[in-house]
C-alpha cells in the first residue's frame, strides 16, 4: 500500500496581516500531482486543515478543490481534526466530504463506535485532537497538581489507544492522531499551550500491534518513534518565524507491506514563500540592504539597539515584504524574555497567556472576568 501521508495545512493563516491561503493551496494542487505520479492509494490527512474555526471562503475551497481532486483520482482520504480546527465543523462537512471519498472524523469515536475504519485491507484508528478539557474531568485537574495532570491526560490516552487497537484485526494496523509526542521538536507556528508536557505522551504509549503511526500537531517533518515506527509529516509552508527557518516541511510517501518495516519517503519541498529573520546591528543594516530587499520571502529584521520611529517607518516603507521590526536594547537583552510555566497555569492564566501570545496585548480584566464566568458556567456540577 502506497500512502500520501499530510498534516498541519492550516488554511486561512494569516501572517502579520499577510494571507498565506494562496500558497497553501498551491501546496495542494502540487500534493495531487504527487498522488498521480506516485501513485498513491490513500491518503491521511492528520489534523489541522484550517488555521482557525472560522476561515475564509476561499480557505474552505482550497480543501475542497483538493479533495475534489482526489476523488477525480479515484484516491480516499482519511481525515481528523486538529487543534485548530473546528470540530464541529468538520463533523458537519463530513457528509458532504464523503461524496469525494474522504471520511472525516471531527470528535472521537471509540473502537465500539466506528473508531477504527477499514481502508483497502487495513485497519486505521482515528484520532483527533482532544483538549484535556474534554479528556480530563474538571474536578480532577482542580485539586490536582500538574504532575497529576500530566499523568491523567496520558494516562487517559493510553487508555484510549488501547481501545482503539482492540478494532485491530488486519495484518496492515494504522493509527492516525493529533497529539505531542514526548521528545518531539517543534517548528515554529505552534499554539505553545497544547505541546507542552502536561499535553505530551510518552512513546510506549503506542501499542506494538501497530504498523505506522501518522501524526500531526508539530510542524517540523520528523520521525518520534520506531516501534512502531510514527512520523510527523510537518506543515506544507512555512507558517510562522523563528525556528521555522531550520526545520522540514512537506508530506511523507509511506510504502507499507504486511509482515515488513514501513518504508518512508519524506517530500521536503519547498512550498510556499520562504520566510527569514534578518538580525543585525544599525552599523551592518546598509550593508546588508540589498540582501534584505533582494529575499524572495517574508523578512523580519531584528536590529541591536534602541528603537527608532523614523528608522521603523523607512523599513516598512522601503521593504515591501517586510512583516516584523525588533529593536532590542542591551537592557532587554539582559533581563530576556519572560519564561511562562504554563503547565502550573490555571485556565483564566492559560487563557492571558494566550491572548498576549497571539495579540501581543495584555487581555483586559473584564474578558478575562467574562472567561472565568463562562469556565465557572461550563464546568459546574449538574444534578
Amino acid at each position: 500500500m502506497r500512502i500520501l501521508h499530510t498534516a498541519d495545512w492550516h488554511l486561512g493563516k494569516v501572517l502579520k496581516g499577510r494571507e498565506r491561503t494562496p500558497e497553501i493551496r498551491q501546496a495542494l494542487q502540487e500534493l495531487l500531482k504527487l498522488v498521480r505520479s506516485e501513485r498513491i492509494e490513500l491518503v491521511l490527512v492528520a489534523g489541522d486543515l484550517f488555521d482557525r474555526s472560522v476561515v475564509s471562503t476561499e480557505a474552505e475551497a482550497a480543501a475542497f478543490e483538493f479533495f475534489v481532486g482526489l476523488r477525480e483520482l479515484q484516491v480516499p482520504a482519511l481525515v481528523i481534526a486538529g487543534n485548530h480546527d473546528s470540530r464541529d465543523r468538520l463533523e458537519a462537512l463530513s457528509p458532504l466530504l464523503s461524496l469525494t471519498g474522504a471520511t472525516v472524523f471531527g470528535n472521537l469515536r471509540f473502537a465500539e463506535d466506528g473508531g477504527v475504519v477499514e481502508a483497502l485491507g487495513a485497519k486505521v484508528a482515528l484520532l483527533p485532537f482532544l483538549s484535556e478539557r474534554r479528556l480530563v474531568r474538571a474536578g480532577d485537574l482542580l485539586k490536582g497538581d500538574s504532575a497529576d495532570w500530566k499523568r491523567t491526560y496520558g494516562h487517559s490516552l493510553e487508555l484510549i489507544l488501547k481501545n482503539l487497537a482492540t478494532g485491530f484485526s488486519a495484518d496492515l494496523n494504522l493509527l492516525m492522531a493529533h497529539l505531542t509526542v514526548e521528545g518531539g521538536q517543534l517548528g515554529g507556528g505552534e499554539f505553545t499551550f497544547h505541546t507542552t508536557n502536561s499535553y505530551a505522551i510518552p512513546k510506549s504509549a503506542f501499542p506494538l500491534s501497530l504498523s505506522y503511526v501518522a501524526l500531526g500537531h508539530l510542524h517540523r517533518q520528523q520521525q518520534v518513534c520506531e516501534a512502531p515506527v510514527a512520523w510527523y509529516a510537518g506543515s506544507l509552508i512555512q507558517l510562522d518565524f523563528g525556528e521555522s527557518e531550520n526545520s522540514n516541511q512537506g508530506a511523507l510517501i509511506v510504502e507499507l507491506e504486511p509482515g515488513q518495516q514501513p518504508q518512508i519517503h519524506p517530500i521536503r519541498a519547498r512550498w510556499g514563500r520562504p520566510l527569514k529573520t534578518f538580525r543585525l546591528s544599525r552599523e551592518t543594516l546598509d550593508r546588508r540592504w540589498e540582501e534584505i530587499r533582494t529575499f524572495p520571502g517574508y523578512s523580519k529584521i531584528v536590529i541591536e539597539g534602541p528603537g527608532n520611529a523614523a528608522l521603523r517607518e523607512r523599513l516598512f516603507k522601503e521593504l515591501p515584504d517586510l512583516l516584523e521590526v525588533e529593536f532590542h536594547t542591551p537592557e532587554v537583552e539582559v533581563k530576556g524574555p519572560a519564561v511562562v510555566d504554563t503547565e502550573n497555569l490555571d485556565w483564566v492564566e492559560a487563557y492571558a497567556e494566550y491572548r498576549r501570545t497571539v495579540t501581543a496585548r495584555e487581555a483586559s480584566p473584564e474578558l478575562l472576568q467574562a472567561f472565568r464566568q463562562i469556565y465557572e458556567e461550563a464546568h459546574a456540577p449538574t444534578h
